[in-house]
């Protein structure tokens, strides 16, 4: 969070001209932006979405557009899939493992068995496909991970799933970036609302979930 937090203070300043592009560059730092998002596909406790869109916004300002986020899109894609295969296969030690592992029960405590039975559903009528949409729907990831790993699907195929599934995910968020960016002159407030919209994206689900109820 306090590198989120940098971004859009240095945006921020940048918008005011009290700090040169190169200084917000390097707040950004696309070592920073790989490491935190391959963390954040690891750990839960990272908005990685959010990250990603604020850095693209920077990006859309501050370099040349077409060239600036789409760096940021492919090192944000490289960083997921990097996170995703490390947890596929810190889950697969556990799935083969005779006691399992804290790992493979992190994923199951993150998964409810309604949504781990439609992972499976659709795992068994898509295939690995199914990795796509799970990365663009919130909270979708880890029961489609988890589907597939109790399914057994070797890593390699996982792979092939889970490749186009990351970059998607990382062009959908690099375009909420751009559409902050370019609504607004001054960084900040595009930062601002690419975090709010990502923000809101993330909570919809739970919205939702809660307007049903009777």
């Amino acid at each position: 969070m306090r590198d989120l937090t940098a971004v859009a203070v240095a945006a921020a300043a940048a918008g005011a001209g009290q700090v040169p592009p190169e200084t917000t560059q390097r707040a950004v730092g696309y070592p920073a932006l790989f490491v935190l998002v391959a963390v954040g596909a690891l750990v839960p406790v990272i908005p990685t979405g959010a990250l990603v869109s604020s850095a693209a916004v920077v990006a859309f300002h501050h370099q040349w557009p077409p060239y600036g986020v789409l760096l940021v899109v492919a090192v944000s894609a490289l960083a997921a899939f990097t996170g995703d295969l490390a947890l596929y296969w810190l889950g697969q030690r556990g799935v083969r493992s005779r006691n399992g592992s804290r790992r493979l029960e992190g994923l199951r405590a993150r998964a409810t068995p309604e949504r781990l039975e439609q992972a499976q559903t659709k795992l068994d009528e898509h295939g690995v496909m199914v990795l796509v949409l799970s990365r663009l729907v919130p909270a979708g990831r880890i029961p489609v991970m988890l589907a597939c790993l109790l399914a057994e699907l070797p890593l390699r195929r996982f792979a092939r799933g889970d490749a186009p599934a990351c970059l998607a995910w990382a062009a959908t968020y690099g375009l909420i970036g751009i559409l902050g960016g370019s609504l607004f002159s001054e960084p900040w407030k595009g930062v601002a609302l690419a975090v709010a919209l990502t923000l809101l994206i993330s909570a919809a689900p739970a919205i939702f979930r809660r307007l049903r109820r009777p």
